[in-house]
């Protein structure tokens, strides 16, 4: 599927500012599955330095510096992007979660070491006994990694609500445990504390789902904004992902931005501004298939 992407920020703030430092992550990344086939972002005031450069995970990210006083700064990132159908590993198979887990901790192999920091705690991907206790039953005694993991999706999406602005980006997982309520960056990040408190690797992915699904497809919850879902890592297969906000695996409806430890790395935009004391804030996405021929 190709898709034309189309995320709008606006910040309209009541006194003006005067100087103003943003990086933004809103290319979409280029993977096995899927192409960024262009991208550009059109910031309004022109910033008189703007720079590209990829970070500590690969994400690309554009720094912007604005230097002229200014009331609205609007920022909007247009994408054109393939996704294709990967195979997916059959979940049954690969190493038991313990495997992994005791794997992760003690290889010495070269590609395995860099996966040892998302087993660790982040910002808000912490490891807590809470979570370790509400995952277990997902993970019995010799089961594959993935079932695991897949079980742990479904659960997630049948024990929590879908609902915006019942918590807001620093809601700590236990919160969202104890009122069984929230939004994707809420069930990725408690998705992740279960794991990592398991002894096991996942990621925090944002990116997009379709605004407008094909003619017999549901619309997915989180489609009208940024989404977030989770990769958990196995050696058999690599990185594997989960949406639990949907319970499903990722297919060629989900497009990815950038990838880390939590929301903190790959927040779309990031700044620091001299002036304006009071903001609004409006954030529209749209993301469309668009025929193949054009």
């Amino acid at each position: 599927m190709i898709y034309r992407v189309t995320h709008k920020t606006l910040y309209e703030y009541a006194d003006a500012v005067n100087l103003s430092h943003n990086i933004v992550r809103a290319r979409p990344r280029s993977t096995s599955a899927q192409t960024c086939r262009w991208h550009e972002l059109v910031v309004s005031p022109v910033p008189a330095i703007r720079g590209e450069r990829r970070d500590y995970f690969g994400n690309h990210v554009s720094w912007l510096s604005l230097q002229e006083p200014h009331t609205l700064l609007t920022v909007e990132s247009r994408s054109e992007v393939e996704v294709r159908l990967e195979l997916r590993p059959e979940l049954s198979q690969g190493a038991s979660w313990e495997h992994v887990a005791a794997t992760i901790a003690g290889s010495s192999d070269p590609q395995t070491i860099p996966v040892r920091q998302f087993t660790f705690d982040s910002l808000y991907g912490r490891r807590l006994p809470e979570l370790a206790a509400y995952a277990m039953s997902s993970f019995p005694p010799d089961r594959s990694l993935l079932e695991c993991a897949f079980d742990l999706t479904l659960r997630i999406h049948a024990d929590f609500k879908y609902l915006p602005g019942s918590t807001k980006v620093g809601t700590p997982s236990l919160e969202v445990l104890r009122i069984r309520r929230g939004v994707c960056q809420d069930f990725a990040h408690l998705a992740i504390g279960c794991l990592r408190s398991l002894g096991l690797a996942a990621r925090y992915v944002s990116g997009y789902l379709v605004t407008k699904p094909p003619p017999g497809r549901p619309r997915l919850a989180g489609s009208d904004a940024s989404h977030a879902w989770i990769g958990v890592y196995t050696p058999d297969f690599g990185w594997v992902d989960f949406d639990p906000t949907n319970g499903m695996m990722p297919l060629d409806s989900h497009i990815t931005v950038a990838w880390g430890r939590d929301y903190d790395d790959v927040g779309p935009i990031r700044g620091i501004l001299i002036g304006g004391q009071r903001q609004r804030l409006d954030v529209g996405v749209d993301v469309v298939p668009i025929d193949a021929s054009n």
